[in-house]
């Protein structure tokens, strides 16, 4: 299984890295987004300070976990709510899929959800019959295509204008040159009448806020808000490590995650939901359900250096300054975190045998560390993934065998001088072509070592 992931990896990754075309359409989207962060980014006072006091505030979040999810079931099931602990995506899916029964719901309207995606939501309703209508344009778009998510806050950014109006032109009769706008009026017209006609709703959440029992929903088209606003049931699937401690919190994660996600001061349509419809309001679900999910979670939990990662608010920059993610595209991952982050919570939410490769799919560059708003050190968690690999014993035995040549080797200088640069350049150019230098040129090296020009000169 492993080996075939990998393979699989390295495969996609060979062919997407030489894709002219892909690397064109996502160097143009990521211009337009760092032009955007810029705006956004010089908006704050003190960023840095910012991202050090959200960092600092996770981090009490993380190490106090079960003491706030306590917080947050408590105070929402007082206005009626109703919390469901989900151990795996199959348990989540089954909760779902009882709701669905017992309201004898055939259709859901789904807002724009990774947690959703990570449970593969979409699939297994479909086998129940169920139909979901993504209700986010970009979301709505990969629908059609039947495709995975490029990105988890842009899903779409792999797609030009041209080929949205193509795909809108097959499936809907709509002008093949039709502009942005005219996509969007089609997609809003084809699903404003799903609000009113479906009994489910299903969002995702930003943030769950522990003192007050509610959840915190941001988004920019304002379709989660009409999710969560006509259908008689509202299913909230969120991950455990979302929560904070108090609503004065959002005061400094929602413009965190604006900036650093789209480059907006904060989003357009900013929710705060705290069970079902009370008494004498006139709108909101009868029954409101949170799915707390864990799914890998508390796995990463208890690798006491590596839970940083329960710090990512999904704000997706990381993934927009990786040169890897740049070149080989989201899709090649094949897992519904990339990038950097994805990186380094996957091995541990999918299997550490299966997903090591992920950990070593990365320059080290250090500009993932550099730009999250909440101070995870990506990159050392990359390299503690990469340890914990080895020490598991998922490292292949040629690897191991190169490693010990190697490890032989530069313990005995001498048997390094032995050879000159006239025999280690052919045994370069001939036993590295294939694997290094199938694309780039291989290094010259010198006629000498530096060790042996060092004893000459010292000598003379």
């Amino acid at each position: 299984m492993a080996k075939s992931v990998a393979e699989k990896f390295l495969k996609d990754s060979a062919v997407k890295s030489f894709d002219l075309s892909h690397r064109e359409i996502i160097n143009k989207n990521i211009d337009k987004y760092n032009l955007a962060f810029e705006r956004g980014k010089s908006k704050f006072f003190d960023l840095e300070n910012s991202k050090k006091k959200a960092h600092l505030l996770k981090w009490k979040t993380i190490e106090n976990l079960d003491r706030y999810l306590l917080d947050f079931e408590s105070n929402f099931t007082k206005k009626g709510g109703q919390i469901i602990w989900a151990n795996d995506a199959a348990e989540a899916r089954q909760e779902i899929s009882k709701i669905m029964e017992r309201h004898h719901a055939q259709s859901v309207v789904k807002a724009k959800s990774m947690a959703t995606e990570e449970i593969e939501l979409n699939s297994f309703l479909a086998k129940e019959n169920i139909t979901v209508f993504e209700s986010d344009l970009g979301e709505f778009i990969i629908q059609l295509l039947d495709q995975k998510p490029y990105h988890f806050v842009t899903p779409a950014m792999h797609l030009r204008l041209a080929d949205i109006a193509k795909l809108f032109h097959e499936k809907f009769d709509t002008p093949l040159d039709a502009t942005a706008e005219q996509l969007t009026m089609k997609a809003r017209e084809l699903l404003r009448e799903k609000y009113t006609s479906v009994d489910v709703g299903i969002t995702g959440a930003n943030f769950l806020i522990a003192d007050t029992g509610s959840i915190a929903v941001t988004e920019n088209e304002g379709n989660a808000r009409l999710t969560t606003s006509f259908p008689k049931i509202h299913i909230a699937v969120v991950g455990i490590e979302k929560v904070i401690p108090s609503i004065a919190d959002l005061d400094l994660f929602w413009p965190l995650l604006a900036s650093h996600g789209t480059g907006q001061n904060l989003t357009v349509y900013n929710t705060i939901l705290s069970g079902p419809r009370q008494d004498g309001e006139t709108d909101g679900p009868e029954e409101m359900y949170v799915i707390l999910l864990d799914n890998g979670r508390t796995d990463i939990l208890a690798k006491k250096d590596q839970r940083q990662g329960l710090y990512c608010i999904r704000c997706g920059a990381c993934l927009n300054v990786c040169p890897i993610y740049q070149n080989i595209g989201g899709h090649t991952y094949e897992t519904t975190y990339q990038g950097p982050i994805g990186s380094l919570i996957s091995p541990h939410q999918q299997g550490m045998k299966e997903f090591k490769h992920l950990s070593y799919a990365s320059s080290l560059c250090g500009k993932c560390t550099e730009v999250c708003p909440v101070g995870i050190d990506i990159q050392k968690m990359l390299l503690l993934n990469r340890r914990d690999s080895v020490t598991e014993g998922f490292s292949s035995n040629i690897e191991k065998k190169a490693w010990k040549g190697f490890t032989y080797a530069v313990k005995r200088r001498g048997l390094i001088d032995f050879f000159n640069g006239k025999t280690k350049n052919f045994i370069l150019q001939n036993v590295f072509k294939k694997t290094w230098g199938k694309h780039r040129e291989l290094p010259k090296l010198a006629k000498k070592s530096f060790a042996k020009q060092w004893k000459e000169q010292h000598k003379a």
